[in-house]
């Protein structure tokens, strides 16, 4: 099952190149703490800037580094279902355990079209596929009716969920729960989305403090609730540093002073200002990640 803390990790660039070296180490951190996924070219990821042998090659080093000690579950969406096909074809035939499928952008298609879009790349590869809905990326909203109809498909297998409202992944695990796991795509609602039954996150934090993520995580699979409730409060304020600027900014900005990355992000998303940046900096001096 995919489950647990998961990684949706960063793309280290090494001026405007991806750096393959500071990748593999990232996600070599990333399971010896004790992170239960990976996920490549995701939001957090840059996947909108990497060019199709760029994306390729980033689920591949992925692939070949983690060495099916965990789950890697490659971003392989788009808004071109033909070239979402294509991408997933590529990760599954290298090795791939799953593919992450974002709601089409900009299209922005009726809850038929994403039912069509998804069950066409459902159809055309035969890999477990988590759904990822994030409207306020994307301007579209996908509905539990639509998850429920697309969990009856044998390849779907969950549904990262980034709206931020409870309520609708409430309705999803009534509609679905039994044929579909709902992941927290917001680490600010961690704890809440696995109260309601979500079983783990795809985390942005987790970049920067893997095992705390991770035992946030394990805790409240453990059953310790008051430990879990205590380690995800802790967290919080990290949490929300992340999304002082636009995401990856500030993760990739607190890996370069962490001293684990290059600090590189690629246009249109650029540096921090200095005023986000100080905030920044006091939440990981805090934290004693700098």
């Amino acid at each position: 099952m995919i489950k647990g803390s998961i990684v949706a990790i960063i793309t280290p660039f090494k001026g405007d190149t991806f750096d393959e070296s500071a990748y593999r180490e990232l996600i070599n951190w990333q399971i010896d703490e004790g992170t239960n996924g990976i996920v490549p070219c995701g939001t957090t990821g840059e996947s909108a800037t990497l060019n199709m042998e760029e994306h390729k090659r980033v689920i591949k080093v992925a692939v070949e580094e983690v060495n099916k000690r965990v789950p890697v579950i490659a971003g392989t969406g788009g808004n071109s279902t033909s070239e979402a096909i294509e991408l997933t074809t590529y990760a599954k035939e290298i090795g791939a355990d799953a593919t992450l499928q974002v709601t089409p952008y900009y299209n922005k298609p009726s809850q038929e079209g994403l039912y069509q879009h998804f069950k066409a790349i459902a159809e055309a590869v035969s890999l477990p596929q988590v759904l990822y809905n994030v409207p306020g990326r994307t301007s579209v909203n996908m509905l539990p009716e639509t998850v429920a109809r697309l969990a009856e498909l044998p390849d779907i297998v969950a549904v990262k969920e980034a709206s931020g409202n409870l309520g609708q992944m409430e309705e999803i695990i009534r509609l679905a729960g039994e044929k579909i796991t709902l992941l927290s795509g917001d680490d600010n609602i961690t704890l809440p989305v696995l109260a309601i039954g979500g079983k783990g996150v795809v985390s942005v934090v987790a970049n920067i403090v893997p095992k705390a993520t991770a035992d946030t995580i394990k805790a409240w699979e453990n059953g310790d609730i008051e430990l879990s409730k205590k380690l995800f409060y802790e967290l919080l304020p990290l949490c929300q540093a992340m999304f002082f600027e636009t995401n990856p900014v500030p993760v990739k900005t607190s890996l370069a002073l962490m001293g684990k990355i290059e600090e590189n992000i690629r246009l249109p998303l650029a540096k921090m200002q200095e005023t986000n940046l100080n905030k920044l900096k006091e939440v990981l001096r805090a934290y004693k990640l700098i």
